[in-house]
């Protein structure tokens, strides 16, 4: 009875690497299925106009950054589920400061995409991003 919250983390812990393992492993092994999902997401990318594009980023980066939100309440929820999810124990100032650097990091993520890989594909597109900051 002493060690069952250690046992749980621990439970939890190792089916949440078999479930990676798992899904790491089909998606290296299931590999025709993603080049056709891959052909179909850059063909319908490709149709796009560069205007269309650029919003589609903006509004992606400011709702899944929430930098407009008060909190940060999606986030907050979000990581406190997969913290829940780990087996951790709610702490409330390690998911405040999770929710902080992880959003940095990802608008950080989307920022050295958009300036690397869409100049490269549609420089009027960087031009049109740039004239919305």
């Amino acid at each position: 009875m002493h060690n069952e919250g250690n046992i749980y983390t621990i439970l939890h812990f190792l089916t949440n690497i078999i479930c990676f393992t798992i899904l790491s492993g089909y998606s290296i092994l299931g590999n025709e299925q993603l080049v056709i999902l891959n052909s179909w997401v850059r063909k319908f990318l490709y149709n796009l106009s560069d205007t269309i594009k650029a919003f589609s980023i903006i509004l992606l980066t400011d709702f899944c950054i929430g930098f407009h939100s008060p909190r940060g309440c999606g986030w907050e929820l979000m990581i406190g589920f997969i913290y829940k999810d780990f087996g951790f124990a709610h702490n409330d100032p390690i998911i405040s400061s999770l929710v902080s650097t992880f959003s940095i990091i990802l608008d950080t993520i989307f920022k050295y995409w958009i300036f690397c890989y869409l100049n490269r594909v549609s420089p009027s597109l960087v031009v049109i991003y740039h004239s919305n900051d």
